[in-house]
């Protein structure tokens, strides 16, 4: 069986538009709000259109000493330009940002999955540090 870590891909977000960027904090209090935003092509656009864009990104929270991760949100996106007249014949677009709220009391790592329709799964993680 293949290894799911071999299934992801990774790279610089400076230098690769498939890499969701997680923008958060990296100290927080204890039961503060904690406020993730995730957004694929921040330096380099990706595109999006019909034929290729990103369908979706996947949010989580892996607290430090726990055996499992904690899904935080999938955000979907549906609107690529396609319409009833073909393809990229509408003028609506979404734009793969995803902003989340949530609290812990334990540090840990909070993880982005992207998915481009050609490209595959990317990843990007980032530490949290709770005080």
């Amino acid at each position: 069986m293949q290894e799911i870590s071999n299934i992801f891909q990774s790279a610089d977000w400076k230098k690769e538009k498939h890499v969701p960027v997680i923008e958060a904090p990296v100290k927080v209090g204890k039961g503060m709000d904690i406020v993730v935003k995730v957004t694929v092509g921040k330096e380099i656009a990706h595109p999006n259109t019909t034929e290729h864009h990103i369908s979706s990104i996947d949010v989580y929270f892996h607290p430090d000493g726990s055996k499992f991760p904690y899904s935080l949100g999938r955000f979907e996106f549906c609107s690529h330009g396609a319409s009833t007249d073909g393809p990229n014949t509408s003028t609506v677009y979404t734009h793969p940002t995803a902003t989340i709220t949530f609290k812990t009391d334990k540090s840990g790592s909070l993880f982005a999955i992207s998915n481009c329709n050609i490209h595959g799964l990317w990843i990007n993680s980032q530490e949290l540090k709770v005080e």
